[in-house]
């Protein structure tokens, strides 16, 4: 199964559904299952700030208790939006395919949650499962391979 490591509060934000667009700097052509790696990184100040501290603390979470080094989610790679700016408070996302072109616009929480700088790629994740227990598992850099134990 193909994995992403992302650094925390992001992977949990996902693992619970309170985050629906993975940003990155590169495009992917992959579409498909993807497990959510929680990395290392904690960043501790981001958890203090709204709506970070109050999305995780509803869920049993604060800066001191996120799980890393670990499988927390695994889900569905949708597509993969570019990301443009129709104003100076609009972000849109928007792809074009052979067959179809499309554009849609996303909620302030998830810009909060997100990178959304012009030439950004947003990922869009469905079918979120949360898994039970993190699973240890060491990440990597990019788009990698998880030998699933699940």
């Amino acid at each position: 199964m193909k994995a992403i490591t992302i650094h925390q509060p992001w992977a949990t934000l996902i693992a619970l559904e309170q985050k629906k667009f993975e940003t990155r700097s590169w495009k992917i052509a992959y579409r498909g299952e993807l497990a959510i790696h929680a990395g290392k990184k904690i960043d501790k100040k981001v958890c203090r700030w709204e709506p970070f501290r109050s999305v995780l603390a509803k869920h049993g979470y604060n800066e001191d208790n996120l799980p890393t080094g670990a499988i927390v989610a695994v889900c569905r790679l949708e597509e993969c939006w570019s990301v443009s700016r129709s104003s100076e408070t609009e972000i849109l996302l928007s792809y074009d395919r052979p067959d179809i072109s499309k554009e849609i616009s996303i909620g302030k929480q998830e810009e909060i949650f997100g990178d959304y700088s012009d030439g950004r790629y947003a990922w869009e994740l469905s079918h979120v499962q949360r898994l039970p227990e993190p699973v240890p598992a060491t990440g990597r850099q990019g788009l990698w391979t998880w030998e699933a134990l699940i």
